[in-house]
């Protein structure tokens, strides 16, 4: 399995670190390794054939801050000089134009290559549009990391409960709110609790992306379009962030023995991210910067996960999972064709 990295800030790092960790796993379960061919961050490409060394990508990136020592403009002239059979994108999230991520996953679907990715823009842009690409050009698509991290929420949904029937999911999809809120709990002022979040890196420089509501907005129309069967888009969602609230609104919800969530909700019928009161001791009233999500089925009746929404050997994992899924797919198509 020849493998090209387009990204390669944390959560790409991570990747390179798993699979050195993982190295002996592909090994004895393959029965061959698994290749680095290229890698693309920002501005840099590093690209050999026969193999890159993890360790030295991860090297040159800590110490020099690029991957490799070539420049590129074009992304897709890089892909194109490559041979390779997966596309990892992790390249950064755009979610108002899909950005190159967008233009990576449509270039390699096109070409016939499979594709893991865990960035949120194209998926919430132009969901319907990939699969159908994947579709047509008999190629693997998939993106469990995108929703949650390593809260393994989608893969759980499409292959461990795909004789139920799910009526809703919701849950808190965006560790970085429910951090500031958890600190709201506590007394704290949003203000407060948004600085302590940036300053332990849980929050960007810009934060409005988590506390609007918008990167759990992503998640929702990623959860609708691949297990709700939905054709909706990030426009589609109603969204209301955590901003408006108050430390006056915390203590009354207290005062019910209730806490405040940002909470996602998909049905077939409804989008929404919005606060909501939780009772306390609920599921989805944990803290700190876990995820969770109550899955509504009508045989087993409600399941709830968690899990660390974000890190960069957390999301990494995310990709190992679905790595695994196209390798065992594959692995099998092979056997099959040996037997015909």
């Amino acid at each position: 399995m020849r493998i090209l990295i387009s990204g390669f800030g944390t959560v790409g790092q991570g990747f390179a670190e798993a699979m050195i960790l993982r190295r002996n796993f592909f090994q004895e379960r393959y029965g061959k390794d698994l290749t680095i061919v290229c890698v693309m961050d920002s501005s840099t490409f590093a690209l050999d054939q026969s193999g890159l060394c993890p360790a030295e990508l991860l090297e040159r990136k800590k110490s020099t801050g690029k991957v490799g020592t070539e420049r590129y403009q074009d992304p897709l002239k890089v892909m194109d000089s490559v041979e390779y059979d997966l596309l990892v994108e992790v390249s950064p999230t755009d979610i108002k134009t899909g950005g190159a991520g967008l233009k990576n996953i449509r270039h390699a679907l096109g070409a016939g290559k499979d594709v893991i990715t865990v960035n949120k823009g194209p998926l919430a842009l132009k969901f319907c549009e990939l699969v159908a690409l994947a579709k047509k050009n008999n190629c693997k698509f998939r993106f469990e990391g995108s929703v949650g991290g390593a809260m393994p929420i989608i893969n759980l949904c499409r292959e461990n409960l795909v004789g139920e029937n799910i009526s809703s999911i919701r849950g808190i999809l965006n560790g970085t709110c429910n951090f500031i809120l958890t600190k709201m709990d506590n007394g704290q002022s949003f203000e407060q609790a948004l600085k302590e979040a940036q300053q332990m890196g849980y929050a960007e420089t810009d934060p409005t992306n988590d506390i609007e509501g918008y990167d759990s907005a992503c998640k929702v129309v990623i959860l609708a379009n691949s297990l709700f069967k939905r054709n909706v888009a990030f426009s589609d969602v109603s969204i209301t962030g955590i901003t408006a609230i108050s430390s006056e609104a915390i203590s009354l919800a207290a005062s019910n023995n209730m806490v405040i969530r940002l909470i996602g909700e998909v049905s077939n019928d409804k989008l929404e991210v919005a606060p909501r009161l939780v009772p306390k001791g609920h599921p989805l009233s944990i803290t700190g910067t876990l995820n969770a999500a109550q899955v509504v089925t009508d045989l087993a009746g409600p399941i709830t996960i968690s899990g660390r929404g974000a890190g960069k050997i957390e999301t990494a994992s995310a990709i190992m999972s679905d790595l695994v899924s196209i390798m065992d797919d594959r692995k099998g198509r092979e056997g099959r064709c040996l037997n015909q």
